[in-house]
């Protein structure tokens, strides 16, 4: 790839003045929690939460993002919060064409637009954090130019600052959990996802752990034509997910099926996990038979013991082991448990497990809609823990818990019907840590990358 001396590094002037307009959207919110200590009354967390949303809502850029991410972790804030935050929308005003004739010279030189057969001045995508263009390459080929917007990096940092001020009021608030290594994971992954040179790998990784499975294809990147704010990938063409919700059950479960082992076999092969669930990653492709991944910016590696913590509570959930569950709590990094706290912890992990527990073909969550997966359990979790807690989440559990939901919320979309118990156990065939550590170090010396 190329790598040009870079002009927006991480400056102080672009962090106060985001910091500045971060603040003021959300002091409207901060007002109403000030209130609502004094005031009280049964609606107030849902008046907060309007108004927190609609403040994040106007401030755009990576802290509308975190918003998202905070709302796909359902032990992360109160379900009021989550409910209003999963509202906000991923997509945002695509930048003009002055911006990405100077982002494209900035990465590839004057002479960029000859480097191309054809290129589209609108983009096809815009996000918070950038926005996508289609093109056309001199051999035909159709690319996908992923173009970051400007100052991101001092974007994120200030937005980080804020979401630890805006979490720090939670935990006054409600005092279940504390967030501190939720917040850190989350702000490192954020950073990851500013680091297109480190996308492209992500998405070398994913090719190589699926090299074998027809039913999933990853984009390529297309190196010479990339830089660490341009990621210029193989464009590839497919139908949202929604669009086979009232396909038939076969078709509905073939698709869920291929969803489950592009996201399980890297999570129980390799410890990675792609860990943005949101449906507009997936396309659908051969009428219901294949599936296309999209997005490769937030990826966890994980060290291989949290995985071997993960096989381990769903064996000790399977056997009814308590002993096992707390030992398995402790390898995933949970500090100060007891058996009260073990209890609470294990109704979340009843839900998250639930399906892969029985032994039959059943719905990921019966009766249950998909804006609601995860919250009522979530809601007994805390206020559990409000009498016993607070509890420390461990930093790697965030993604995996976030993935999770995503996954099990596209299930629901689909009203997939499939003996997950089966697959997981298929998924764990010739398992063990040291052949984990083995399979994660071949893969990511295959992609260049380094194990966490």
């Amino acid at each position: 790839m190329t790598d040009p001396v870079d002009p927006e590094r991480n400056r102080l002037s672009a962090r106060l003045g985001r910091t500045a307009r971060v603040g003021a959207n959300l002091s409207g919110a901060g007002l109403s929690f000030a209130a609502n200590s004094l005031f009280g009354g049964e609606t107030g967390d849902a008046r907060i939460a309007k108004a927190l949303a609609a403040a994040l809502g106007r401030s755009k850029g990576p802290l509308m993002k975190v918003a998202q991410m905070v709302s796909t972790i359902p032990d992360l804030v109160p379900p009021e919060y989550a409910a209003e935050l999963s509202q906000l929308q991923a997509q945002a005003p695509a930048m003009g064409w002055p911006f990405v004739r100077r982002r494209m010279r900035a990465e590839l030189g004057p002479d960029w637009q000859t480097r191309f057969g054809e290129f589209g001045r609108s983009a096809a995508h815009a996000a918070s954090l950038g926005q996508v263009h289609q093109a056309r390459l001199h051999d035909g080929r159709a690319v996908a130019c992923k173009l970051q917007y400007p100052d991101m990096a001092s974007a994120v940092e200030a937005d980080v600052g804020q979401l630890k001020t805006l979490l720090g009021l939670f935990r006054r608030m409600d005092g279940s959990i504390d967030p501190s290594h939720m917040v850190d994971e989350i702000a490192a992954r954020l950073r990851e996802e500013l680091d297109y040179a480190r996308e492209a790998r992500h998405m070398a990784l994913y090719a190589h752990i699926h090299r074998d499975n027809d039913f999933v294809q990853v984009p390529d990147c297309v190196a010479e034509l990339s830089t660490d704010r341009l990621l210029t990938m193989s464009w590839l063409s497919g139908e949202p997910l929604l669009a086979y919700e009232q396909a038939g059950q076969d078709t509905r479960n073939t698709i869920a099926a291929n969803l489950f082992w592009t996201w399980w076999l890297p999570m129980n092969t390799r410890a990675v996990i792609h860990g943005d669930p949101h449906l507009g990653n997936y396309q659908v492709t051969e009428g219901g038979q294949g599936l296309n991944l999209l997005d490769f910016g937030c990826v966890r590696i994980f060290p291989p013991g949290f995985v071997v913590g993960v096989v381990d509570l769903y064996r000790a959930m399977l056997a009814d082991d308590f002993d096992a569950a707390y030992a398995a709590y402790e390898k995933w990094g949970f500090t100060g448990l007891t058996r009260d706290l073990v209890d609470v912890l294990n109704i979340w992990a009843r839900f998250i497990y639930g399906p892969l527990l029985e032994d039959r073909v059943r719905s990921v969550a019966d009766g249950v809609r998909p804006g609601e997966y995860g919250r009522k359990e979530a809601f007994a979790v805390r206020r559990a823990l409000k009498e016993i807690g607070p509890v420390t989440i461990p930093r790697e559990f965030v993604f995996m818990d976030r993935a999770a939901i995503g996954l099990g919320a596209a299930y629901l979309r689909l009203g997939a019907e499939l003996n997950f118990h089966r697959l997981f156990e298929q998924s764990l065939e010739g398992f063990s840590e040291a052949g984990l550590v083995a399979a994660q170090t071949e893969a990511l010396q295959a992609a260049g990358l380094q194990p966490a």
